[in-house]
C-alpha cells in the first residue's frame, strides 16, 4: 500500500505532499467537474485538515466491484450518480453512512441515501439556439417535442437516463406519475414511442456534454436535451444558447466510501467537510451545479443562484431521478432506447 501511494502521488494530480498515514484517494470522472471539486473542496479541505488528497479518474462500477470483491481497494472516496450508484449500493460496495458519521439533517428531501453523501444537484433541461428562437422560445419538454411550433433539428443523449422521463412529461404525464408508469410495460413502451416520434428530427445523439453545447451553438441543431451546467458554461462563454427551466430532470451526485477503503477515517472527514453549508455554497463558484442542502442557498449571491438547478422554484417544478428505478430497469430501457437510435 505504501508503494502504491508513492506511485500514485507521482502519477496523479497531487495538491499537497502526503504525510504518512494522513492521506486519501478521491476518484471521479475528471474534466470540468473534477476541476471544480478540487478548487471548491479538495484543496481547501487538505489545507484545513492536513490530510493530503490524491486524485484518480474513471470510477467505473466494474472496477469498483473488482477492488472490493478481491480485497484490493486503493480508492477511498468515489463520486457517482444514477444507476451506477444505486447498483453499487445494492451490491454492497459502499460503506453505510449513519447520521452520527455525517450530519445530513439539512439535506434536500429526496436526496438522502444511506450509502453516500449528496454532493451536488445537476439537471437535464432543454437548451436552445437564441438565434433560431429570439422570441417566444421553448420553455419545457412539451415544446421540445413540438416540431410544428418550433421547427428544426434536435439533439438527444446517446443514453436514456432523463430522456424517458422527459418523454412522458412531454406526453402530459404528471411528474409524480412518471415512475409508477415507467414501471409498467405499457408506460415504458409509451416513453419509447414518444422518443420514436421525435427521432426523424434528431440530427445526432450526443455522447459528450461539450459536444452538444458546441453543436447547438454552431447550428447543427436548434434544440437539445442536455446538462444545465454544461449549457451554462456555453452561455458564460458567450455562445448563442439559452436554457428552459419550466421543466427539468434533477439528478443528485454522491460521494461514497468504498468497502475496505484504506483511509476510512480520512474519507469520513472529507464527507463531513463537503456536506457543510459553507462548502455546499462554494461549488457553484466553479461549476453551475446546485447545493444539496437548503440552508446553503442563502449563502450564494443572487446572480449565481439564478444559474443553479436546486433553487426552491426549480426543485418544485423538476422531477428527481429515481436511481433505484434505473438500477432495476436500466438495462431493458437502454436496449429499447438504443433500438430507437438505430432506427428499428
Amino acid at each position: 500500500m505504501k508503494g502504491f501511494r508513492a506511485l500514485l502521488s507521482a502519477c496523479l494530480l497531487v495538491w499537497a505532499m502526503p504525510a504518512a498515514g494522513s492521506d486519501l484517494v478521491f476518484t471521479s470522472w475528471g474534466g470540468a467537474y473534477q476541476d471544480a471539486v478540487r478548487d471548491a473542496w479538495l484543496t481547501p479541505f487538505s489545507k484545513a485538515s492536513g490530510i493530503s488528497v490524491l486524485e484518480d479518474t474513471g470510477p467505473a462500477l466494474a472496477k469498483i466491484r473488482l477492488m472490493v470483491e478481491t480485497g484490493s481497494v486503493t480508492w477511498d472516496v468515489v463520486a457517482s450518480s444514477g444507476s451506477g450508484f444505486a447498483m453499487g449500493s445494492r451490491l454492497g460496495l459502499f460503506e453505510r453512512i449513519t447520521d452520527s458519521m455525517v450530519d445530513q439533517s439539512h439535506i434536500i428531501p429526496g436526496a438522502r441515501n444511506p450509502y453516500g453523501v449528496p454532493s451536488e444537484i445537476f439537471a437535464t433541461v432543454v437548451g436552445y439556439s437564441t438565434r433560431t428562437f429570439p422570441q417566444d422560445p421553448p420553455r419545457n419538454f412539451v415544446d421540445f417535442w413540438n416540431v410544428r411550433k418550433y421547427p428544426g433539428e434536435r439533439l438527444l443523449p446517446a443514453l436514456p437516463t432523463g430522456v424517458l422521463e422527459a418523454a412522458l412529461l412531454a406526453d402530459g404525464v404528471k411528474k409524480e406519475d412518471v415512475y409508477p408508469l415507467l414501471s409498467t410495460d405499457a408506460g415504458l413502451n409509451r416513453a419509447i414511442e414518444k422518443i420514436r416520434e421525435i427521432r426523424p428530427y434528431v440530427s445526432f445523439w450526443w455522447s459528450s456534454a461539450a459536444q452538444v453545447v458546441q453543436a447547438l451553438a454552431s447550428g447543427d441543431g436548434v434544440m437539445a436535451l442536455g446538462w444545465s451546467g454544461r449549457f451554462q458554461d456555453g452561455i458564460d462563454a458567450g455562445l448563442p444558447i439559452a436554457m428552459a427551466w419550466d421543466q427539468s430532470i434533477m439528478q443528485v451526485g454522491y460521494f461514497m466510501i468504498l468497502k475496505g477503503a484504506p483511509d476510512r477515517d480520512n474519507a469520513l472527514a472529507l464527507l463531513r467537510y463537503i456536506s457543510s453549508a459553507d462548502a455546499q455554497s462554494r461549488l457553484s463558484k466553479y461549476i453551475a451545479y446546485g447545493p444539496t442542502r437548503t440552508d446553503a442557498l442563502s449563502m450564494i449571491p443572487t446572480s449565481r443562484l439564478q444559474r443553479l438547478p436546486s433553487t426552491p422554484e426549480r426543485l418544485e417544478k423538476g422531477l428527481l431521478i429515481d436511481s433505484n428505478w434505473w438500477a432495476e430497469h436500466g438495462r431493458r430501457a437502454t436496449e429499447l432506447y438504443t433500438s430507437v437510435m438505430e432506427g428499428s
